[in-house]
């Protein structure tokens, strides 16, 4: 099976938005404005685990969470970054890197069961996508991972 055989779990499409492709994953927002929270899915079929994907395809996947990240850091200013690949709702693999703060309506606890989410308007759906434009171009981490 091939990539175009990849198929998003419908759960994860109605809880979240997409925002771009990048190499391996297919990046999204989570749909709750109480934090800045992406996701992201290796287009693998079949992949549950992080050891479900080839040794080349866990190194693109690490560029991925690791430029993320940064710009998570970077436009958020978070006293924390949560970084976790669970599963056990929704089986198909798929990376949380979720930005937290001291005065964030989970903290210091996890983010999954304290409440419905803040869905974001569309205007607040703008907005955030707009502060993050920087990871939502695959060819400049294409670039940024190229040896000098």
């Amino acid at each position: 099976m091939s990539s175009r055989d990849w198929q998003l779990d419908p759960r994860l499409a109605d809880d979240s938005h997409p925002l771009a492709q990048l190499d391996l994953s297919e990046l999204r927002l989570f749909d709750d404005g109480n934090y800045p929270w992406l996701l992201l899915v290796p287009r693998v079929v079949d992949a549950r685990e992080l050891i479900d994907l080839s040794a080349s395809q866990q190194r693109v996947l690490l560029a991925e969470i690791d430029h993320c990240s940064r710009v998570l850091l970077a436009r958020f200013a978070p006293d924390k970054l949560n970084i976790a690949a669970l599963g056990n709702r929704v089986e198909q693999l798929h990376v949380h890197l979720i930005a937290r703060y001291r005065d964030d309506p989970a903290w210091p606890d996890p983010v999954w069961g304290r409440g419905p989410p803040r869905r974001y308007s569309p205007e607040a759906l703008v907005e955030r996508v707009e502060r993050l434009h920087p990871v939502l171009h695959a060819r400049e981490l294409r670039e940024q991972r190229q040896p000098t």
